[in-house]
C-alpha cells in the first residue's frame, strides 16, 4: 500500500507518522509565561537533530485551534526545559497531558517538585534523571499554531548515579529507564529490551572511503 500523503487528512497522516516512527523520546517541557505561570506538558515529536551545535527539535500542534500553554510560553520568553522520563515517572508524566488552565501549574497537580535550573529561567522536575536546559534558536510556523521549535541546548543536569565516568562523559544510559511513544493512543515502551551491534570492520572493504582526520 503507497499513501499520498498530499492527499490525507492531516489527522491521517498523524496516524501513519506515529505508527512507523517509534520509539520517539519524550520531552516533558517545563515552561515559564511572561508573568511567571510555570507550565509543564509532554511531547513526543521531539529529538536532537545536532551536536555541534546542539540543537534539539520539538513539534507542538495547536489545542483548539489555538497556541498551547508551551508553544505561547516558548515564543514569549524563548526559554524552556526538557524533563526525560524515567518509568517511575510515567503516571505523573501523563497526568501533566491533561488540558488545565493556562493558570494551573501542573507539576503541582501531580505531585512533583521542581529545582532551579542552572542558565535558564523554568525550573527543572526535581525526579526527572535528566534535564536539557534550551534556549530557542529558531520557531518555524509549520501550520496555523502549529510550531517546529529548534533550540540550543545551553545546559543539561544528570542524576549523579547515571554517569559511569565524569572525565570521559559516559553516561549508564540504562540506569535512566526511559520511557518511549510508542503508536497508538496510551501506549509506551521501556527502553530496556537493548542488543549491540558493533561497527564492521571498514578495513576489509575496498569500497569505503578511508577516515578523514579531524
Amino acid at each position: 500500500m503507497n499513501f499520498d500523503f498530499s492527499q490525507l487528512a492531516s489527522s491521517d497522516a498523524f496516524k501513519l507518522l506515529s505508527s512507523v516512527v517509534v520509539p520517539r523520546p519524550i520531552a516533558w517541557v517545563v515552561s515559564q509565561s511572561a508573568t511567571g505561570d510555570i507550565n509543564a506538558a509532554p511531547f513526543s515529536f521531539f529529538n536532537v537533530v545536532s551536536s555541534d551545535p546542539p540543537i534539539v527539535a520539538l513539534g507542538i500542534g495547536p489545542r483548539g485551534g489555538q497556541l498551547k500553554d508551551t508553544s505561547r510560553n516558548i515564543v514569549d520568553t524563548r526559554e524552556f526545559v526538557i524533563n526525560l522520563v524515567s518509568a517511575e515517572l510515567a503516571e505523573q508524566m501523563n497526568r501533566t497531558s491533561l488540558d488545565y488552565h493556562a493558570d494551573v501549574n501542573e507539576l503541582v497537580r501531580a505531585g512533583l517538585a521542581t529545582e532551579p535550573s542552572q542558565t535558564v529561567a523554568p525550573p527543572r522536575i526535581a525526579q526527572s534523571p535528566a534535564a536539557l536546559e534550551c534556549k530557542v534558536w529558531q520557531v518555524i510556523e509549520a501550520a496555523p499554531q502549529r510550531v517546529i521549535v529548534l533550540a540550543r541546548v545551553v545546559g543539561m543536569y544528570l542524576r549523579d548515579d547515571a554517569l559511569l565516568n565524569r572525565d570521559r562523559f559516559y553516561v549508564d544510559t540504562p540506569a535512566l529507564r526511559l520511557l518511549g511513544r510508542m503508536h497508538g493512543a496510551g501506549w509506551y515502551a521501556h527502553t530496556s529490551d537493548l542488543f549491540q551491534m558493533l561497527a564492521p570492520d571498514a578495513a576489509n572493504d575496498p569500497a569505503v572511503r578511508p577516515a578523514q582526520g579531524h
